[in-house]
């Protein structure tokens, strides 16, 4: 029997210790999973998720994705399919596990790009 108690501070090993991932790549990563969610439509309205101001939040940890998205309005009957190209162009843009949450807020008019707004004649 030895001496020796384990306090559980030892360091730990590499292989314990996630990968670093600096700001600048974060930053980098998401512009390109935003570039990619462009690819993805709304049947109905024409514009793509990002226009109409779908995606609400991007959150990367070194392995996953988790995307925040809300519906034009909670009965969307395209709302399955959106959520689904979302995951799939986002785990494909970020090369990690993507999983999409859906967010309560409320979608209005007034998320949609600026530009996006006007195309649609919407002027704040």
């Amino acid at each position: 029997m030895s001496d020796e108690t384990n306090t559980g501070t030892e360091p730990k090993s590499s292989a314990d210790v996630e990968p670093k991932i600096t700001l600048n790549e974060y930053s980098a990563l998401e512009e390109k999973v935003r570039q990619a969610l462009r690819e993805v439509y709304d049947p109905e309205l024409g514009m793509s998720v990002i226009e109409l101001g779908l995606i609400r939040k991007l959150e990367f940890s070194p392995d996953s994705v988790n995307v925040t998205m809300i519906l034009t309005t909670p009965f969307c009957p395209y709302g399955p399919a959106l959520v689904e190209q979302v995951r799939q162009k986002t785990q494909e843009a970020a090369e990690r596990t993507a999983k999409v949450t859906m967010g309560l807020e409320m979608w209005e008019p007034t998320m949609m790009e600026d530009q996006a707004a006007a195309n649609w004649g919407l002027y704040y």
